[in-house]
């Protein structure tokens, strides 16, 4: 056998913004000694990206970089599609890769089967915020992060090794781990409800504990994740609580602060309801089930579900990144607090009629029916946080705030339907229905479409190209005389 290459993948939608991920990264794998392949997996429209792509082509790197935009991955379906050989699937697998948060990544999953796939979100950087004078861990404790005002001092960057701290996991047994790693059953966040998989409202400060279990010594450790600083991992709510929070500010959709880590360190876990895709890793060498091929983002909550069978284990590796939230083309925050409502309810329903586990996939009962008291509780929940803006709003001492206030109230109205019950019902319905019947269905075709595919792949032969950007030197680099 041979053995695996890893890679390294940046799936996209904001091209414009890219190359400054690429060249963040590249730096940081040279820097270290490490190489890997980088590839831009482009959700753009063909406009943004004849727009865009030039901005590609003028950065500079070390390691090669590859591009998979909108004609490539035209290519690829055409050839899937007639490998199918019935038309009546086309759709389907469209759906399948459409441009979505897990259609994107479907593709990654596609280009490095048979290897490993370590994966980065383009408002992802390669180093993390660290206290200045980090804390002794608790026992049982594996991280600990506090939110600190924007520009306040106490910390600073740290940068990691982060292909070696996926290399040393992935793909490897519990027993080959190393010595450092914790091991447990799972991760439980202080901020947020293991349950739900939501937050328990906002707080400035959170430790991850580790709870006991018994690993298997020949378990595959198939996905891995850095720690993550800049942004934690909460809810759209808890940004909601960050602009009620502060009486000065007057942009909702602004970040108000900075999320530090304390200090962490690395484990092991038979499950993990803290996967975070963004600054994920997986072993795809012999294949991975689809993310869930959704505009809502939720597309990483199958891999919380597939881990928790026999013989798979997640990782939290030794390094961090930053996340710098990029606002450019994403969506208001009040269409996240829809979002996120949403999701709530897939991702209950999912947990709880999970019938089987296999390779590549789930199977759950789930039929997509939304009852009454469904959409009731969260209607009841949007309207207790708009309530809040609307006092928060009557209560504001300045013009400036009390208008952006107003605002983002008229915009979570305006998001919910009007907190009308039966319009809310009927459209909450229809876009459950929809995505539970194209995530069922995706689930089915996804093993053909990987049989497909792994063949195909090792031709080195999938839709990509080259990047033609200039050879970055490396800073230690003599100059010739």
């Amino acid at each position: 056998m041979t053995t695996p290459q890893m890679h390294f993948v940046i799936p996209t939608y904001r091209l414009r913004d890219v190359g400054e991920t690429v060249e963040a990264y590249d730096e940081n794998f040279s820097r270290c000694g490490q190489s890997a392949p980088i590839t831009i997996f482009d959700d753009s429209s063909i406009a943004n990206h004849q727009k865009y792509y030039d901005t590609l082509e003028a950065t500079r790197t070390q390691n090669e970089v590859w591009y998979v935009g909108p004609a490539e991955k035209e290519q690829f379906l055409g050839y899937i599609c007639r490998r199918l050989k019935d038309r009546k699937l086309d759709m389907l697998v469209r759906n399948l890769f459409r441009p979505s948060y897990g259609g994107n990544r479907n593709f990654t999953l596609m280009y490095t089967l048979g290897d490993l796939m370590v994966s980065a979100d383009d408002d992802m950087r390669p180093y993390a915020l660290i206290e200045d004078s980090p804390e002794a861990l608790g026992e049982n404790e594996v991280s600990r992060g506090k939110l600190i005002p924007r520009g306040a001092n106490g910390h600073s960057r740290k940068s990691y090794d982060i292909l070696a701290s996926f290399r040393d996991v992935l793909g490897r047994t519990v027993a080959e781990a190393p010595a450092n790693y914790d091991q447990g059953e799972l991760l439980v966040d202080s901020a947020m409800d293991l349950e739900s998989n939501t937050s328990l409202g906002f707080c400035r400060d959170n430790a991850l504990a580790l709870q006991p279990g018994t690993l298997p010594r020949g378990g595959i450790i198939k996905m891995a994740q850095t720690f993550r600083t800049g942004t934690n991992d909460i809810d759209a709510v808890d940004y909601v609580d960050m602009f009620l929070d502060d009486p000065e500010e007057i942009d909702a959709e602004r970040l108000n602060d900075t999320y530090v880590m304390v200090n962490f360190r690395p484990c092991l876990t038979n499950v993990n309801w803290r996967m975070d895709c963004g600054v994920a890793g997986y072993d795809n060498t012999t294949g991975l089930p689809p993310f869930f091929p959704t505009r809502l983002r939720f597309e990483d909550y199958i891999y919380r579900l597939w881990i928790q069978q026999s013989g798979f284990v997640a990782a939290h590796v030794d390094s961090a990144q930053t996340h710098i939230k990029n606002s450019y083309m994403r969506n208001p925050l009040a269409a996240e607090v829809f979002n996120e409502a949403i999701c709530g309810l897939l991702k209950r329903k999912f947990r709880s009629t999970l019938r089987k586990t296999d390779e590549w996939g789930i199977a759950f009962d789930y039929d997509g029916a939304v009852s009454l008291e469904d959409s009731q509780q969260i209607l009841d929940d949007a309207r207790s946080l708009h309530a809040r803006v609307l006092a928060a709003m009557d209560h504001a001492r300045h013009e400036d705030r009390k208008m952006a206030l107003g605002q983002f109230a008229a915009g979570l109205s305006r998001t919910f339907y009007d907190f009308e019950p039966d319009f809310f019902q009927q459209n909450v319905s229809r876009i459950v229905d929809d995505e539970v019947g194209l995530i069922r269905a995706s689930l089915e075709i996804w093993p053909t479409l990987l049989e497909i595919v792994y063949f195909k792949r090792h031709t080195r032969s999938l839709p990509m190209r080259r990047v033609r950007n200039k050879t970055r030197t490396p800073r230690n680099a003599k100059v010739a005389a």
